[in-house]
């Protein structure tokens, strides 16, 4: 079912499908990452490039995301980046971050938001304009 277009031709790529290699092959069947968990507002950053030597034994979805992440990335924006499942690049995220090749940073906690009585007042002050 492959389209007839000039190049390589896979068999893991489909012209009318995409790639039909399935998201726990990418993983290999985890489904959580190791360690950490990855809010989707936190942000990513690769540490400095290496040569391309010290990075081959990285599956290619891993060497995508150091390159996206030379400057800082949402983990939201990765994944639509990638045009991978969020659960995939959160498996794929800490697997660099486990191996020291990038940084995280969360976002403020939900403590730091104003409290629910004070949302409320500023509504119902709106309100009555």
């Amino acid at each position: 079912m492959r389209g007839d277009t000039d190049g390589p031709h896979h068999d893991w790529l489909d012209s009318d499908a995409g790639p039909v290699v399935r998201p726990y092959t990418v993983t290999g069947g985890r489904v959580r990452p190791t360690g950490t968990t990855f809010d989707l507002l936190a942000f990513v950053v690769a540490g400095q490039p290496e040569a391309a030597d010290g990075l081959a034994y990285l599956q290619p979805e891993h060497r995508r995301i150091l390159g996206l992440a030379q400057q800082p990335v949402s983990v939201a924006d990765l994944a639509a980046d990638l045009d991978l499942a969020l659960g995939v690049v959160r498996v794929l995220l800490g697997d660099l971050l486990s191996a020291g090749l990038i940084a995280l940073y969360e976002p403020p906690a939900s403590a730091n938001h104003p409290h629910d009585d004070i949302l409320k007042a500023v509504v119902n002050g709106l309100r009555a304009l």
